[in-house]
């Protein structure tokens, strides 16, 4: 079942330019000139229930807007956008009582309440019934660790415990969706993996549908089974992470550790690309010979102690689409 479903969405934004000095101010005055920014031009994709989707590009590809368009916070320009069978724009009220959202760079707390007074607030907001409260809060402090600073005011908070603050806020009226935008951004390795962990289990106990926006690629291996990225407005790729690496991961390096340096070293296959005593690391591609055929050929000639595959990283094969597009 779909519950998100947008098609042919654009959203487009007028900005007005004035030429510089005195006589452009008149000059805008008399007659702006007037530019059309594409932010979203005619995207379209469909998520079903329970999915985990990140949403990717660069720095003004359009992701921001994308999430405020679903979120209800931006009118579209033209294009179908539904949330839960429902137009967010049009029924905003309905919508937020059934989505949670949480951006990196704001708060839905009060800055100079303690952080428990943050939450009775957001349980009355949303008319949220005192055992399913309690029961939530139970579940998201035991991972989240929320008593260790339920009672400091959220100003006092460091960056990591206002955003597991942040998170547990954004679950606590049991949403079907939640729109998380960098969530983990700033954060250590230790707060970004508990971050995950949480995401992670509380989609498939209770079946909840999320959309992350990130450029922590390490967000994206964790946690999304499919991605969707956005550059100039436009869908340029949408689907799993393993179909994007089999596309573009056809590079791979084999580590080789000989027994002995090898003397007069050929290769039919592959290049050296660095060499260290007796490892040698080798790239090669898989289109044209397989790790068990480069290894069989090595070990025909020489001597192998041991040996290493190194996969392309999803950070590498991203940043490879931002710079090339996909094609």
């Amino acid at each position: 079942m779909n519950v998100i479903e947008v098609k042919d969405l654009k959203r487009y934004f007028t900005i007005y330019k004035r030429p510089p000095g005195i006589t452009g101010i008149f000059k805008s005055m008399i007659k702006p000139k007037r530019i059309i920014k594409k932010a979203v031009d005619g995207i379209s994709f469909n998520v079903t229930k329970g999915e985990i989707v990140g949403i990717l590009g660069p720095n003004g590809a359009g992701k921001s807007t994308t999430i405020k368009m679903l979120t209800g916070i931006l009118v579209p320009t033209e294009g179908i956008v539904r949330v839960n069978g429902r137009e967010p724009f049009k029924n905003r009220i309905k919508n937020a009582m059934e989505i949670g959202v949480v951006f990196g760079q704001r708060t839905q707390l009060w800055w100079n309440l303690p952080l428990r007074e943050s939450f009775d607030l957001i349980r009355t907001i949303y008319k949220i019934p005192t055992e399913i409260y309690n029961k939530n809060y139970k579940i998201f402090s035991e991972i989240l660790e929320l008593d260790r600073f339920i009672d400091t005011p959220v100003r006092q908070l460091s960056l990591g415990q206002r955003m597991r603050a942040e998170i547990g806020a954004s679950l606590l009226h049991n949403p079907k969706i939640v729109f998380f935008d960098e969530p983990t951004i700033g954060l250590d390795v230790v707060a970004k993996q508990r971050i995950r962990e949480f995401i992670k289990r509380v989609n498939e106990k209770s079946n909840v549908t999320v959309i992350l926006t990130t450029h922590d690629m390490g967000d994206i291996e964790k946690l999304c089974d499919r991605i969707i990225i956005i550059d100039n407005g436009k869908i340029i790729y949408d689907g799993s992470i393993n179909k994007i690496k089999e596309i573009y991961a056809k590079e791979r390096v084999l580590v080789v550790d000989f027994e002995i340096e090898p003397v007069d070293f050929e290769l039919t296959m592959g290049r050296v690309i660095k060499e260290e005593g007796t490892r040698k690391h080798i790239l090669f591609n898989r289109d044209e010979c397989s790790a068990p055929e480069l290894v069989n050929y090595l070990s025909a000639k020489y001597s192998i102690k041991d040996f290493m595959l190194k996969e392309t990283d999803i950070e590498h094969i991203i940043g490879h689409i931002y710079e090339h597009k996909f094609k």
